[in-house]
Order: C-alpha cells, then sequence, then structure tokens
C-alpha cells in the first residue's frame, strides 16, 4: 500500500480544484466542494453558549432563551450556502427544530439560530448543538 504525505495539493489546470474518482470509476467529486467549510459543537445552556469544539468558528454567543449566533473566522462568498445541525437535552427525548432564528438569510455570516421544540414550537436552550455549514468560502 502506497502513502502520500504532504502539506499543500494544488490542481493542475486550476490551483483551488482537485477532482476525486468515485466509487466505480463513472464519476468524479470537485473535493473542495465537497468539504464542510465550517462546523461548531457548542452547549447552549452555558453562559455565552461554550463552545467544546469548532473548525472556523471564532465564536457564538447566547442572545435569548434558544436563540443563538456563531459567527465564523472566513466568510462564505454569498449567502447560498448550506446547514444541517442536531440538538438535544441530556436525557430526553423531545425533538428539538432548528431554524433560522433571523428571518433574514442575506448575509456571508451565518445567520441567528433559533431551537425551539417541535411539539409547542417553544423556545428552549439545550445542551447539545452540533452544526456543519458547506458552501464557498469567500
Amino acid at each position: 500500500m502506497s502513502e502520500i504525505k504532504t502539506d499543500k495539493l494544488t490542481g493542475t489546470s486550476t490551483a483551488g480544484s482537485i477532482l476525486v474518482t468515485g466509487e466505480g470509476n463513472s464519476t468524479t467529486t470537485n473535493l473542495q466542494q465537497g468539504l464542510a467549510k465550517a462546523w461548531v459543537n457548542f452547549d447552549g445552556t452555558a453562559s455565552g453558549a461554550t463552545i467544546r469544539d469548532s473548525f472556523n468558528v471564532s465564536s457564538s454567543d447566547d442572545d435569548a432563551t434558544g436563540r443563538y449566533g456563531i459567527n465564523v473566522t472566513n466568510s462564505f462568498a454569498n449567502n447560498d450556502f448550506s446547514a444541517v445541525g442536531t440538538s438535544s437535552v441530556s436525557g430526553s427525548y423531545t425533538t428539538y427544530n432548528i431554524g433560522d432564528g433571523s428571518n433574514d438569510h442575506a448575509t456571508t455570516g451565518i445567520p441567528k439560530m433559533q431551537i425551539a421544540r417541535a411539539d409547542s414550537q417553544a423556545p428552549q436552550d439545550v445542551h447539545i448543538i452540533q452544526m456543519q455549514f458547506c458552501g464557498d468560502l469567500a
């Protein structure tokens, strides 16, 4: 088995574009497009929404019950990025929804989010919030 060790990969035709051949050798994926550009795991019940671990996230803030902000280190190129996340309260089987708490996605940063109980839509602080963001960085 071969091993490659390097600190930097650069495409030959376009420096920022590297294609990876998929299973079955029938499709290719652009490596940069397939990477999460930011992610965060934080405690929504802690003072200031304490970050446990993250990538490309400079800070988080607790704006109100169930309402949080995430600040990225490197902004997105436009507002067409995607976000996915989960949230839970320790020992609870209640379902929680994560929504865009600002109702305004016109930003290259991450908009405010709101965590609410699925059954009542009541905002609630939760122990575990995990988010991933994919898109083009500026």
